[in-house]
């Protein structure tokens, strides 16, 4: 199991930027696809983008495609969503999760372990 904790979340004006940063411990050996999601009030929790662990390959969501960029620090165990010109439907509790295999991965269902969330707030 691998145990997830992210960071950067915060309130931000539509045009500006915000990075998120999740850090992975525990049985962080072998290969690890990493991914977020985002969730707003009543709606699924989405798939925003993904990362197989050695960064070489990524997937986003059409929605965010040339705003947010998603990369690894291997050496830290931890993952990066990069959110550029952000706007208002950018809103909402991010989540990153964790899944043994090769990756990258778009579906919440293929992967075993999240982090708690953190708040991502854009403001018009």
């Amino acid at each position: 199991q691998v145990q997830l904790v992210e960071s950067g979340g915060g309130l931000v004006q539509a045009g500006g930027s915000l990075r998120l940063s999740c850090a992975a411990s525990g049985r962080t050996f072998g290969t690890y696809a990493m991914g977020w999601f985002r969730q707003a009030p009543g709606k699924e929790r989405d798939f925003v983008a993904a990362v197989n662990w050695s960064g070489g390959n990524t997937i986003y969501v059409d929605s965010v495609k040339g705003r947010f960029t998603i990369s690894t620090d291997n050496a830290k165990n931890t993952v990066y969503l990069q959110m550029n010109s952000l706007k208002p439907e950018d809103t909402a509790v991010y989540y990153c999760a964790a899944r043994a295999g090769i990756g990258p991965f778009s579906s919440r269902y293929e992967y075993d372990d999240w982090g708690q969330g953190t708040q991502v707030t854009v403001s018009s």
